[in-house]
This record gives C-alpha cells, structure tokens and sequence, in this order.
C-alpha cells in the first residue's frame, strides 16, 4: 500500500508562484517513477509532469513546459512540483499519483496508467 499526501496549494495571482509537494509515510516513493496530474471542473485529469526514480528523468505537457519544474528529495520522501508564471487556466485540483514502476513510461501522462492517488490539493490563479 503506498500513501501519498499532496500539499501546497491555495490562491495566487496571476504571474505567481506555487511549491507543490507529495509526500510519502514511507522510503517506498523513492523507488517509484511519480506523476503529478490536474483536474479543472469538466474536464478530463490531465497529465502535467513525472519524474522516474534514479536519474530522475523527467517529462512535461506542452502547456507547463518552461513554467513547471519536478524535483524529488529522496531524504525527505518528497516530490516537489514548482510552479511559476501562473495563470488562471492552471486552476485546478493537482494530484499526485505512482503506478509503482521505476520509470516514468510513453504513456505517463495517461491518468488510467496510475493506480495510487493522493487526495489532492487545490490550485486557484485568480486576481
């Protein structure tokens, strides 16, 4: 069983920043690739980045690219989602989530891939 918990959102204006984190009870979210997600009312989870385990690759949607940065700190069972030049279509609730695999696969940004969620964290970018 792999808990994770995501914090770190709340309301920002737009051209501001957010430090999301998903953390776990346990060292096991070392081992695993870890994809975080978004979810506007409406629509569809929508894959925003993943990191793999190890070298740490790391993929990107075309829509955060260059403005969202995935970090992990293995010493803290953390991975860290910064999130920078917000804008108001980045409002969402913002999960994280692993399919207890090592890499992050060609499909990591296909929510039905991952079978582990945390709760979620709302992100509103609003003036």
């Amino acid at each position: 069983q792999v808990q994770l918990v995501e914090s770190g959102g709340g309301l920002v204006q737009p051209g501001g920043s957010l430090r999301l984190s998903c953390r776990a009870s346990t060292s096991t979210l070392n081992y695993y690739a870890i994809g975080w997600f978004r979810q506007a009312p409406g629509k569809e989870r929508e894959g925003v980045s993943c990191i793999s385990r190890g070298d740490g690759s790391k993929y990107y949607s075309d829509s955060v690219k260059g403005r969202f940065t995935i970090s992990r700190d293995n010493a803290k069972n953390t991975v860290y989602l910064q999130m920078n030049s917000l804008k108001p279509e980045d409002t969402a609730v913002y999960y994280c989530a692993t399919d207890r695999t090592s890499v992050c696969g060609s499909k990591w940004y296909v929510y039905r891939v991952y079978d582990y969620w945390g709760q979620g964290t709302q992100v509103t970018v609003s003036s």
